[in-house]
């Protein structure tokens, strides 16, 4: 069963190459071109990802996903004609996996999804597990329930926020790069590498809100990240 993808782009040409070009690469994708149609869509189901214009007539593109967090950790490539650091920033920060500005290569476009659906399903299945005994202490990753507590508390974490923590603490003391994180969360190939530090000061702020007296990622400066083996 091919890939199911929803579109939801009010520009009528753009949308119809999109839909063109992941047809071309097996993808069924579904158009609409409002937000309301779309969170309406997303609440039943059924979609693999979601590629999201960030200027809607009726919302703005960042809500939607605010909204969509709400309930799924469904994948989200944000489309916009904006091109200001500040705004890819703030999609990455929010919980999307990928933001390509206008004009783009629809073929281009259909690669990104491809490699994040590909990376997606990796992470879904046969991931590593983290044992009590081998984590952090003040750290509980439940994969079951896909969330991880920080003493006794749930984290609210984004998916690639989820699962680059999840791979932090699999291995504590570990230095990982900024491609083996992007890698783990499924974040495309051309993502911008300024993403992971952005996912990386998200989850600094939420590991200290619950546990202050742990500096609990530590920067390895050209070289990556890595999660403290710290006391419970």
């Amino acid at each position: 069963m091919n890939p199911a993808i929803l579109l939801i782009e009010d520009d009528r040409p753009i949308a119809e190459n999109v839909v063109l070009a992941l047809a071309r690469d097996n993808l069924d994708c579904r158009h609409v071109t409002l937000a309301a149609e779309g969170l309406a869509l997303l609440r039943d189901g059924g979609f693999d990802l979601l590629i999201l214009d960030v200027g809607l007539p009726d919302a703005n593109g960042f809500d939607v996903c605010r909204a969509l967090r709400g309930f799924s950790d469904l994948p989200v490539i944000f489309l916009t004609a904006r091109s200001d650091e500040i705004d890819r920033v703030v999609g990455l920060e929010i919980g999307a996996d990928d933001y390509v500005p206008k004009p783009f290569s629809p073929r281009e476009l259909a690669a990104r999804v491809k490699s994040i659906l590909r990376r997606a399903r990796g992470n879904g299945h046969g991931a590593i597990g983290v044992a009590p005994s081998s984590g952090p202490a003040f750290l509980r990753v439940d994969e079951e329930r896909a969330c991880i507590a920080c003493r006794g508390q749930t984290l609210e974490l984004s998916r690639s926020e989820y699962l680059m923590l999840k791979l932090l603490a699999a291995r504590p003391e570990k230095v990982f790069s900024r491609a083996e994180l992007m890698d783990a969360a499924g974040l495309a190939e051309a993502s911008l590498e300024r993403s992971v530090d952005t996912h990386i000061k998200s989850l600094r702020a939420k590991l200290a809100a619950c546990a202050p007296d742990v500096d609990a990622i530590r920067t390895h400066r050209g070289l990556g990240y890595s999660l403290v083996r710290a006391k419970a």
